[in-house]
């Protein structure tokens, strides 16, 4: 097949904005030529079309592409639940959460809710997700077919508990590492799915529990591990009076064994010194949800704390108890978030949005060298927004005076609606139904100021 040559206003973090000041690159009129799903050369769209003459030209004007967006902490079950407000996470868990959860033993609704989640990723530009899963092993492995048909890359496993859940939801430590080892053997590695070993958290799992995740993590040492910590203050607690014997929440996972580089803890808001300390030691990632912290009332999360300990942050939307799978929005959500914490905050700039959406999710996964920018030897995962003819935002990127301007205009207005096409290693996996059977966009200047 003849290489693509994408021509579009771009913009990427190949490095981190919290410590490389021109960590944003833009290009006003760039090209990424792609062949085979990869990137092999990205620059400037004059030079790389009069070197590569062969190349298909998709001419992507009027918007705006940015790296396909990296979700890290989300969850499949709960995608027909989400605005579930007015309650503390513990309350929210029993009255809708749970409930909702225990209908995926039936076959059939699992499905219906796979392809619910899916599509909801997809349709909002995010490209990979590591994913909360189901506590049935059924549900996992419909979720496994549904998004191998996608196109999406996904990072998700079994959720095991054994206590303090409804009874349908409670497996055994045999049990769970059995069915564990069954889904791993079957889906890891296999087309863009990867397994994460996942005890819903110390709150519902027990020592035993814990143990069987650690057996897993140490047979395939190359699946990742994602789990809960210090969301709440009454779940704190509770871990607290559970585990008598551990210094805090994340020794009950770091005395199983379960901490390491392939490691991401949701939440992080109430992780004391010593546990930021243990988490940066172990090279682990905290995945901050913004959206949840707000609408559950969690708390405002210590961003500053956890980069001064040296511990690595990305962003999740927590579908369900966040309000929609937006990066844009959560990202937003992250701003704002930071702003209320006034000089314990730090003042995010539309670079950090960007690369918490992308390029820090990307690292969090263990697959930073694979995606999360426009780097040469890149799959071509993207996300190419173009606002609706009439909308604010078309008014707003027509009136932007530079690039960050016109980031934080995406942050700012952003929405599904201004998703225009989805690629996943060169494939197209979502477009919008405007440009369906279209191979080029209709000519506009690019939107960003030079």
């Amino acid at each position: 097949m003849t290489p693509t040559l994408y021509r579009a206003a771009f913009m990427h973090t190949p490095s981190s904005p919290f410590t490389d000041a021109e960590a944003l690159h833009v290009q006003q009129d760039g090209g990424l030529l792609v062949d085979g799903g990869q990137i092999t050369a990205s620059g400037d769209f004059v030079k790389l079309r009069a070197k590569n003459p062969e190349a298909t030209v998709m001419d992507l004007g009027g918007g705006v592409l940015l790296p396909g967006f990296v979700d890290t902490h989300v969850h499949y079950p709960q995608v027909r639940i989400i605005g579930g407000l007015g309650m503390p996470l513990l309350d929210w868990l029993e009255r809708c959460a749970l409930p909702e959860e225990a209908r995926l033993s039936d076959t059939a609704y699992a499905r219906a809710v796979a392809k619910d989640f899916l599509h909801g990723l997809r349709c909002n530009g995010t490209t990979t997700a590591l994913v909360f899963g189901s506590h049935f092993k059924g549900a996992m492995d419909l979720f496994f077919e549904e998004a191998a048909a996608t196109g999406l890359r996904t990072v998700a496993g079994l959720v095991v508990s054994d206590r303090m859940l409804r009874d349908e939801l409670h497996t055994t430590p045999e049990l769970a590492y059995a069915e564990g080892k069954a889904l791993i053997e079957r889906w890891h590695g296999v087309g863009r799915a990867r397994y994460a070993v996942t005890p819903r958290f110390s709150l519902s799992a027990s020592e035993g529990i814990l143990d069987a995740c650690a057996a897993l993590m140490t047979e395939f040492p190359d699946v990742h591990f994602t789990s809960h910590i210090n969301e709440n203050v009454r779940e704190v607690q509770t871990v607290k009076e559970l585990f008598p014997g551990s210094l805090d929440y994340l020794d009950t996972y770091d005395r199983a064994g379960l901490l390491g580089r392939r490691s991401v803890l949701a939440h992080s808001v109430h992780t004391t010194d010593r546990e930021l300390v243990q988490m940066a030691a172990h090279h682990c990632t905290a995945a901050h949800c913004p959206c949840s912290n707000s609408a559950l009332g969690s708390g405002l999360f210590p961003l500053k704390r956890h980069l001064n300990a040296g511990v690595h942050v990305s962003l999740g939307t927590d579908v369900g108890g966040g309000t929609g799978f937006s990066m844009l929005k959560e990202g937003l959500q992250a701003y704002f978030m930071q702003q209320l914490l006034g000089d314990g905050g730090v003042p995010l700039t539309p670079a950090h949005l960007l690369y918490l959406s992308t390029r820090a999710g990307a690292e969090a996964l263990d697959m930073q060298d694979q995606i999360g920018d426009f780097g040469v030897g890149k799959a071509f995962d993207a996300v190419w927004l173009r606002p609706p003819e009439g909308s604010t935002l078309e008014a707003m990127l027509g009136h932007t005076e530079s690039a960050s301007a016109t980031l934080a205009a995406l942050y700012a207005g952003g929405t599904q609606a201004d998703v225009a096409r989805v690629w996943v290693g060169g494939d197209e996996v979502f477009t919008r139904a405007e440009f369906k059977g279209s191979k080029s966009a209709q000519k506009q200047p690019p939107v960003l100021a030079s």
